[in-house]
């Protein structure tokens, strides 16, 4: 059996993805409608913000407490707003796709 079988790593979850997310949708609604918003660059766009903050991963119950307090702090709330800043200019300027 393999190791990944004898554990429920489904239980992990990065609390960044929930803020990225967020703040892409925002951040793209104030972009002209020329910016591309296709599956491929969207995703693109949170995957390359993801790459450049700090991962909030959490289990279990005081995990949650913990990524709870880093997520109210305004540094990662600003960490966030620049990685997805600079996110969607770099997708802009060279998209997923041709």
């Amino acid at each position: 059996m393999a190791f990944i079988d004898d554990y429920d790593f489904e239980l992990l979850k990065n609390e960044a993805e929930v803020l990225v997310i967020s703040e892409v949708e925002q951040q793209l609604e104030s972009e002209p409608e020329d910016m591309c918003r296709c599956n491929e660059c969207v995703v693109d766009i949170a995957a390359i913000a993801l790459n450049s903050v700090k991962p909030l991963y959490r289990f279990s119950l005081l995990g949650t407490l913990y990524a709870s307090q880093a997520m109210n702090e305004q540094a990662y709330a600003n960490s966030i707003k620049t990685a997805v800043t600079y996110a969607i200019q770099k997708v802009k300027t060279n998209p997923a796709h041709d």
